[in-house]
């Protein structure tokens, strides 16, 4: 009976921990493209870009796939990018992009819009965002928002939600309830990250409240994905308050 029972759970941790590494899968598209499988149908896609004053950086995005069709969060900072990714879905997971969520107004987030919308791509962003868009010259979003917008794609509900200010003015966050999964973006860093990065546009006197609001409406979070660097949990976003702290202190 001992030995049985042994046997049970010997087996039983095998199979956690193939869950793990299946949980963490990464698909290498090419030298500047990957998916790291999280849950489901959830990936992010961690993209690579060189720019002269950072050098070479990975920027995160996320892919929902639900019935054969796909939610982009973020896009790759170029067209270029954005087009090889959009095609390998297409091309190697049978996936039509459906729809892309912008996170703010940076590169890092909609460079690739021209390219999506080039090929009828509906794409959501925050108002402001949308002025910005329209102050600056560059390709407008499709559809607006405010505050929160909720939508139901293809069976997974999704939350878009504007908290304040921090990493940029429109900064929003997008939840998916079901799998307690926060895109954070820019506004969330890694945890590795010591400093908040790119601060150009940035509300350091609103940032560690506009997180703090976060973890306040999501205390079930689960998994946390930042706009660079490895994801996390919830530990991730008392990481950027105290950095956000930190750099007030200065």
């Amino acid at each position: 009976m001992i030995k049985k029972e042994f046997l049970i759970l010997i087996f039983g941790l095998i199979g956690l921990f193939s869950s793990k590494a299946q949980t963490n899968e990464k698909i290498v598209i090419d030298n500047d493209i990957q998916l790291i499988h999280l849950q489901d149908s959830v990936y992010i896609h961690v993209t690579w870009h060189h720019l002269d004053n950072f050098g070479r950086f990975p920027s995160n995005g996320l892919i929902v796939i639900k019935n054969g069709q796909a939610l982009m969060i973020d896009t790759p900072m170029d067209n270029y990018k954005t087009e090889r990714l959009t095609k390998y879905l297409k091309d190697s997971m049978s996936v039509d992009l459906a729809k892309l969520i912008i996170g703010h107004f940076h590169d890092d987030c909609m460079g690739g819009l021209g390219y999506l919308q080039s090929i009828g791509i509906e794409s959501i962003a925050n108002s402001m965002t949308i002025e910005k868009c329209k102050e600056i010259g560059l390709p407008i979003p499709s559809t607006s928002f405010t505050d929160l917008l909720t939508f139901d794609f293809n069976g997974e509900l999704i939350d878009c939600r504007y908290f304040g200010a921090g990493h940029s003015f429109d900064n929003i966050t997008v939840w998916i309830p079901c799998k307690k999964i926060l895109f954070g973006g820019c506004l969330i860093k890694s945890i590795n990250s010591k400093g908040l990065g790119n601060m150009s546009d940035a509300f350091v006197n609103d940032w560690d409240m506009t997180v703090e609001k976060v973890m306040k409406e999501y205390p079930e979070i689960n998994t946390v994905i930042p706009g660079h660097g490895d994801f996390g949990g919830i530990e991730l976003l008392t990481h950027t308050i105290e950095l956000v702290d930190k750099e007030k202190n200065k």
